[in-house]
């Protein structure tokens, strides 16, 4: 005689790892974009420095007309996503289907993920070849290893001082890869302060004084062991950010979740010096 074996379904749901935003503490939102798609910002050239002659009438040099530069920024990102959930699934799978835990697992595991990564996509796109005192690029290429991690991060250290990058308020985004050899560099562990601990989201320690964010491989670009950055260089509005679930959508019994984000991310054209960005060779 066959035996029927009983079966149940558990109340939890498998639901995937998630992280909160890892961007917050590397932007900014000094600039007001209610009301409008597009801000534009001011920017003053410098006069020229000459040698002051004590003869003849144009003593101080040959007046320059001082100019000025305008940067534009216009807000681009505009992202959604929307599902139905029927009314039968909501009410007979043990509440493991409501609409408003399901749309809080899509904006954990849709929406930061993607404006994370493009933030930090923006701000590494805008590294500058050449800094403005310097002239040297602010991307340093090498291998890393356990050997010389913490000498990669201090020659990024370097190239921002050389470029007049204020010293205080700088931040480090780094791979788990990078984050695991300076740990094992001598270098850093006799001279590091990776044990302090910060109040920010995602900080692992510090390095060289700076305060460091350890992010995914894949939330920054293919290459990049780790990048410096200040959050005075990288403005990052979020115009909107609509979730809706409605539960008297036509033809649907059952709840249409929609919703839509609009943001973006810009580097200020004075205050690229302030990034570095180290590549592995």
């Amino acid at each position: 005689m066959a035996v029927n074996y009983a079966s149940k379904y558990a109340d939890a749901v498998d639901e995937r790892f998630k992280l909160k935003s890892l961007t917050t503490g590397i932007i900014n939102g000094n600039f007001d974009w209610i009301g409008v798609k597009t801000v534009n910002i001011f920017s003053r050239d410098l006069a020229t420095l000459n040698d002051y002659k004590t003869t003849g009438s144009n003593r101080y040099g040959t007046p320059d007309e001082l100019g000025n530069s305008e940067q534009e920024m216009t807000v681009s990102q505009d992202k959604s996503f929307t599902y139905t959930i029927d009314a039968a699934s909501e009410q007979d799978t043990n509440g493991t289907m409501e609409a408003a835990a399901t749309l809080a697992e899509n904006i954990d595991n849709l929406v930061i993920p993607a404006m994370d990564t493009y933030r930090l996509s923006v701000i590494t796109a805008n590294v500058p070849t050449a800094g403005t005192v310097s002239g040297k690029t602010h991307i340093v290429t090498n291998a890393v290893t356990k050997s010389n991690a913490f000498e990669e991060f201090l020659a990024c250290q370097e190239v921002l001082d050389d470029d007049k990058a204020p010293q205080g308020g700088r931040i480090a985004v780094v791979t788990p890869s990078y984050h695991n050899k300076i740990k094992l560099d001598d270098n850093f562990t006799k001279w590091g302060d990776m044990s302090q601990k910060m109040m920010i989201n995602g900080i692992v320690g510090m390095i060289d004084g700076v305060p460091t964010i350890k992010v995914p491989a894949s939330y920054l670009p293919e290459d990049v062991d780790f990048l410096i950055t200040n959050p005075l260089v990288a403005p990052a509005p979020v115009k909107l950010q609509e979730f809706k679930i409605n539960y008297n959508a036509p033809g649907i019994s059952g709840a249409l979740v929609e919703a839509r984000v609009r943001y973006d991310c810009f580097v200020l054209d004075k205050k690229k010096d302030a990034i570095a960005v180290h590549k592995n060779a």
